[in-house]
């Protein structure tokens, strides 16, 4: 008997070899040995708690920054949804589940009246990723705002975080700590809605225009080096638009890896560790991804 005949008694869906592209924004990817969606925290701790030990778990948002390698991910994937989404606000704090989406959270802060948080509207993706990348944009981060993050460990002990002072550029927590954050408390500052929402405006027509936000993309796939940008390094390298398999950086945004409509995961990973190396060898320069990449790749 192997281990997945033996999983824990859930409330939530197991499914076995379930596909993972439709998950991720690349759409590429192969399976989850076992994809499950928690009906509540209990109920993934519950899981957590009596799996074996051996067993890998890996946390998947909305995979707005993740590519799945096409040999699909081993163990359990977690997928947390609805359940996990919920947005509130007490004077001008905001509570936000992680699978709540990162520009609904600015949506629900600018209603409050409350300001500091209208980044997220630029940031792809769920507040779990974000609280677990210290994800940014336009000069501000997570860390700025972040209160408190908590979530469950891989035996399904409730922990907490409150010190986004030791988090580093595009370094959260959660995920390097094998933590699945399950919800986190930001703190804004009073303003008049009309204005956050103007601010949140500028920030969504900014994007509009400069980044490929409609195509199959993972957002940003190099961390910046320090003193460097990454699309102008991977731009004077040659790279923008040029395909590769069935992937290119975007004609629009060189830093953003777009799946054309056919390519594979090994298609995008190997463009992207070509451009490292070119980029390595013309400059001097390393990039590093801020892409998450997951599971197996095929022999």
């Amino acid at each position: 008997m192997g281990w997945r005949d033996a999983l824990p008694a859930v409330r939530g869906r197991l499914a076995f070899d379930e596909p993972l592209a439709p998950f991720t924004w690349l759409r590429v990817g192969g399976p989850a040995d076992v994809l499950f969606l928690p009906a509540d925290e209990d109920d993934l701790a519950d899981l957590l708690g009596g799996l074996d030990p051996g067993v890998p778990v890996t946390s998947l948002g909305v995979g707005s920054n993740t590519l799945v390698r096409d040999g699909g991910v081993e163990g359990v994937v977690v997928r947390l949804g609805r359940p996990f989404a919920h947005v509130e606000t007490q004077g001008v704090r905001v509570t936000a589940g992680a699978a709540a989406l990162d520009a609904q959270v600015a949506k629900v802060a600018s209603k409050a009246g409350i300001g500091g948080l209208e980044f997220l509207t630029g940031i792809p993706g769920t507040i779990g990723g974000a609280v677990s990348m210290n994800a940014g944009c336009y000069g501000s981060e997570i860390k700025d705002v972040l209160v408190s993050a908590h979530g469950l460990d891989r035996q399904g002990r409730a922990v907490s975080f409150n010190d986004p002072h030791s988090f580093g550029y595009r370094h959260g927590w959660g995920w390097e700590e094998g933590v699945i954050v399950t919800h986190a408390v930001f703190e804004g500052r009073p303003d008049e809605a009309a204005a956050v929402e103007a601010r949140m405006a500028a920030i969504s027509e900014r994007r509009e225009t400069t980044q490929p936000i409609r195509e199959k993309t993972g957002g940003s796939t190099f961390k910046n080096p320090p003193g460097h940008s990454s699309w102008k390094l991977v731009d004077e390298a040659g790279w923008r638009g040029k395909p590769f398999g069935g992937a290119m950086f975007s004609p629009l945004h060189s830093n953003f890896l777009i799946n054309g409509g056919d390519a594979s995961a090994a298609d995008i990973e190997g463009l992207g560790e070509a451009v490292r190396a070119d980029v390595l060898g013309k400059f001097g320069i390393e990039l590093h991804w801020e892409i998450k990449r997951l599971g197996r790749a095929l022999s």
